[in-house]
């Protein structure tokens, strides 16, 4: 899954999950369970780590998985295709292209709600919008397979 926060990753690789049985990695749920704060670039390293090693496991079993790290850049997104294809596996690339004011008001709400796990402000968006955020090129898409549950 790519995609700034607000794009709807999580409901995507839920509903990929729920149609195709494939485990859904998602590193802020685990980094919440585990009693770690979400802005801590130590605990997410190590929980991404943690989840490639399980997903590169499932994958050699035959077994899909959705990972939802967001993969912001170019070479993410490269790592994880060499990485899927290491072990056999199929490889597609999830990217959510959703405005950045749909995306701003997504996350206003979900900033204001009880299911917020963390507060992300307009500042912040804007600035992993416009200096974190490499958008994948047309190119770069065709290099991932064709995702099998379109």
């Amino acid at each position: 899954m790519c995609g700034l926060p607000g794009a709807g990753k999580t409901t995507v690789a839920r509903e990929i999950s729920a149609v195709t049985g494939a485990v859904r990695l998602s590193p802020d749920e685990w980094l919440v369970a585990l009693g770690n704060d979400l802005w801590d670039p130590d605990a997410r390293r190590r929980v991404e780590a943690l989840q490639w090693t399980l997903a590169l496991e499932l994958l050699s079993r035959d077994v899909s998985v959705v990972l939802e790290h967001g993969f912001w850049s170019r070479d993410e997104r490269v790592d994880a295709l060499q990485r899927g294809r290491s072990v056999g596996a199929a490889v597609s690339l999830r990217f959510l292209d959703v405005p950045l004011e749909e995306l701003w008001a997504r996350l206003d709400a979900r900033n204001r709600s009880a299911d917020a796990l963390v507060v992300i402000p307009r500042e912040i968006l804007d600035y992993w919008s416009r200096e974190r955020f490499d958008r994948p090129t047309a190119d770069e898409l065709a290099s991932f397979d064709a995702d099998d549950d379109d």
